[in-house]
């Protein structure tokens, strides 16, 4: 069990499914304060929500070439970094369901900066930061969690107003077809 300290203690468990959320630089308003008296599941759906809308900051994954670029990345780490469960690319963060083979900072950190190098190079914006530093992370505690986890991530695109069902939208690993999402009656992880 690693323990992460950042605004919270961040519990990472290798081996346990993970769920991450990372976004682009200045993706949400300036000083959008979260306030502390909200339960970070909450704080987390808000924000959610706010990106969803995409108001305000870069929406570059909106560009094929971009998604497949962060796409490419998020496979490169499966299977050795981590087991590659749900993920959805939206037009300005990512979702993901995983149980990492390592510690999640390392593989994160591997997947972002390969992504964001690429991506920053097709965009003609070396050096600048293209992925938020912060990612926001929930360890899933059980079967029905998962489930829950994966069905939100799933469903990204569909509450926001891109898709009108999941296998439509081309960024998610439910349309990969290398076929990424776990079949219904596949095995969860570690006594999920």
């Amino acid at each position: 069990m690693l323990l992460a300290r950042r605004r919270l203690p961040h519990l990472y468990v290798i081996g346990e499914p993970l769920f991450v959320t990372f976004r682009l630089q200045n993706s949400l308003p300036p000083n959008r304060e979260f306030s502390g008296r909200l339960p970070s599941g909450k704080a987390f759906v808000y924000m959610d929500r706010l990106l969803e809308e995409e108001r305000t900051g870069p929406t570059y994954m909106r560009m094929p070439a971009v998604a497949q670029v962060v796409i490419a990345s998020i496979r490169k780490g499966a299977p050795a970094d981590y087991r590659l469960h749900t993920w959805v690319v939206m037009p300005n963060h990512v979702h993901l369901l995983l149980t990492p083979n390592i510690e999640p900072s390392v593989a994160l950190r591997r997947l972002k900066g390969s992504s964001a190098r690429q991506a920053n190079k097709l965009l003609g914006l070396t050096g600048q930061p293209f992925w938020q530093a912060k990612s926001y992370d929930h360890l899933v505690r059980s079967r029905a969690e998962f489930e829950r986890i994966e069905n939100y991530i799933l469903q990204n695109p569909v509450r926001a107003g891109l898709a009108r069902s999941e296998e439509e939208y081309p960024w998610a690993s439910v349309f990969d077809p290398g076929g990424l999402k776990p079949s219904a009656g596949s095995s969860l992880p570690h006594g999920l």
